[in-house]
């Protein structure tokens, strides 16, 4: 899947150009971002990009997670933005998530009150493979 690099000095109707392209291509692109305003610009990117493709009855959908990086040698924690049209979702794409106190579990996780949701009750990171 295509990947995005949105900085915070990105140009959200760019981007979201690029994404409404690729989206219409191949039904998902993903976006990553280190830092606030970098969020903040991908984030306004995903709702231009929805403008742009209702008229096509493409619906977006934004799914978050975290990453670990490799930036100039420094490991950093980014967040990717799976955008995708939610036609083209199956149920093994994570729509059999189980919400329990406001956090989501799935594939046999319980949700724990402390945030932890591994199956040995670690604290992990979920780190986005699609």
């Amino acid at each position: 899947m295509e990947i995005l690099k949105v900085s915070s000095r990105s140009n959200p109707n760019s981007v979201a150009g690029a994404m409404a392209g690729v989206v219409r291509q191949s039904g998902a692109v993903e976006v990553q971002v280190v830092g606030a305003g970098a969020l903040n610009q991908a984030v306004k990117a995903v709702a231009i990009a929805r403008g742009y493709l209702t008229p096509s009855n493409v619906d977006l959908i934004c799914i978050p997670t975290f990453a670990d990086i490799e930036i100039d040698g420094e490991s950093r924690t980014a967040i990717r933005l799976s955008v995708e049209d939610r036609t083209h979702r199956t149920p093994s794409d994570g729509a059999d998530t189980a919400v329990k106190d406001g956090k989501a579990a799935t594939d046999g996780q319980s949700a724990s009150s402390d945030g932890a949701s591994s199956t040995d009750g670690s604290r992990q990171a979920a780190h986005a493979t699609i």
